[in-house]
């Protein structure tokens, strides 16, 4: 997955939006205004996505290219390697998982805003 595609798939999330709150180096995808993933468009073979802290540790340690969080909070954040080790499948299933726990951590009153519609 190159960053082209990794846009393209934060994008068909519903409600998402990209916006550079950092500079023009870092690209951002948020939900009810909350970030669930974050790209470096310098390097552009990694991102960063939100996870369980249990689940983000068991990812760390079965594969070598999910990393403590940079630039995060480590118990909470993780940073992915897109360097073709990782099926797609895989990518997809931490950004979906990084989605959802925002989704779930919005206030109930926002979540039915954005998902009643």
């Amino acid at each position: 997955m190159n960053t082209e595609e990794l846009r393209d798939y934060c994008l068909q999330k519903p409600y998402t939006e990209e916006a550079m709150p950092f500079g023009e180096e870092t690209l951002v995808f948020k939900v009810g205004g909350k970030i669930f993933l974050l790209t470096s468009l310098d390097t552009g073979n990694r991102f960063n996505v939100k996870c369980d802290p249990e689940l983000a540790m068991e990812w760390r340690e079965q594969f070598s290219e999910v990393q403590p969080g940079y630039h995060m909070n480590k118990t909470h954040w993780n940073t992915v390697y897109m360097d073709g080790s990782l099926t797609r499948k895989q990518l997809c299933e931490m950004i979906d998982h990084s989605y959802e726990l925002i989704v779930k951590s919005l206030p109930k009153k926002i979540q039915a805003e954005l998902f009643s519609k």
